[in-house]
């Protein structure tokens, strides 16, 4: 695949493209990596340095690249943090523009808006923005469970900032993935997910897609880095298009588990994405996907 990824890049560390990048071409494909910021280091260390760039930048980026007159020959947009209504008004433009040029490509939206026990931590007026504009838009979305919940609208228990209630089974996951498909995207794959009836220290991934839905559960490592939601969005739309959704589920697991586990073996703040490079290529499909529904 030819693969425009708009999305934020750093020097040092693996987030945005920066983490998406490699991924994708260690898989065979080809990336075409447009930047929206370029920082020092995540920002997550509370420090960073570099520069927003302006979403007219971007646009003009973009117009380059269709100078050479290839716009036409990506085969799939990837999008992550969308910082402002002004990357997102560049990002559905392009998308627009592509589909037009190749009515195949598809455009995976990894939403990124925030997280259970963080909340939201983008600018206020983005997750309305990316629930109500760009998601509808996107063919694939690949939310955690904090966003699916947001997605799909369903109700805070707090008055005072966005707190939804745990995912009780699968089947209220589902019935979530459920009302965001009926907004537009076809393909949901939700991260970070826990419900009841997973086992002591699992965590799971829930994909669903006109074929089925299915989950797949790996141990639930005692870390938190950046970057690993990236990496998994920019595998999961490579798999998908190469495999089918049971088996991108089963590679995709297998390989951030495998980045994840090098990563705490190393003691590291940065995922450990190129001494994962083996398993990014073979994953090993260690762990069961389990079918929860048809179509």
């Amino acid at each position: 695949m030819k693969i425009l990824s708009i999305q934020s890049s750093v020097a040092y560390g693996y987030v945005g493209n920066s983490a998406a990048t490699f991924p994708l071409q260690r898989l065979g494909h080809e990336v075409w990596p447009v930047l929206t910021v370029h920082f020092s280091n995540h920002t997550g260390y509370g420090e960073w340095r570099g520069i927003v760039i302006d979403p007219a930048v971007v646009a003009d980026v973009i117009e380059g690249i269709n100078d050479r007159g290839v716009l036409g020959q990506a085969d799939a947009i990837l999008t992550g943090y969308q910082g402002s209504p002004g990357v997102a008004e560049v990002v559905l433009a392009t998308v627009a523009r592509i589909k037009a040029l190749n009515p195949r490509a598809v455009y995976c939206c990894d939403p990124v808006l925030g997280d259970v026990g963080r909340g939201f931590f983008v600018a206020p007026g983005i997750p309305e923005l990316m629930r109500e504009l760009v998601v509808p838009h996107a063919d694939i979305v690949t939310p955690n469970a904090f966003e699916l919940a947001y997605l799909a609208g369903l109700p805070s228990t707090t008055d005072d900032a966005y707190v939804p209630a745990p995912f009780r089974d699968a089947a209220s996951v589902l019935a979530a993935i459920d009302a965001v498909r009926a907004a537009g995207p076809t393909t949901v794959l939700v991260t970070s997910v826990t419900h009841d009836e997973l086992g002591a220290n699992e965590i799971a991934m829930i994909a669903c897609d006109p074929t089925g839905a299915y989950e797949v559960r790996t141990p639930e490592l005692p870390l938190s880095v950046n970057g690993a939601g990236d990496v998994t969005s920019a595998l999961f739309l490579a798999h998908l298009a190469a495999a089918g959704i049971e088996s991108a589920l089963a590679r995709v697991a297998s390989s951030v588990f495998a980045i994840l586990s090098l990563t705490l073996a190393a003691g590291s703040r940065e995922i450990k994405l190129i001494q994962a490079a083996d398993q990014i290529a073979e994953p090993a499909c260690e762990f069961t996907v389990t079918r929860l529904r048809e179509a």
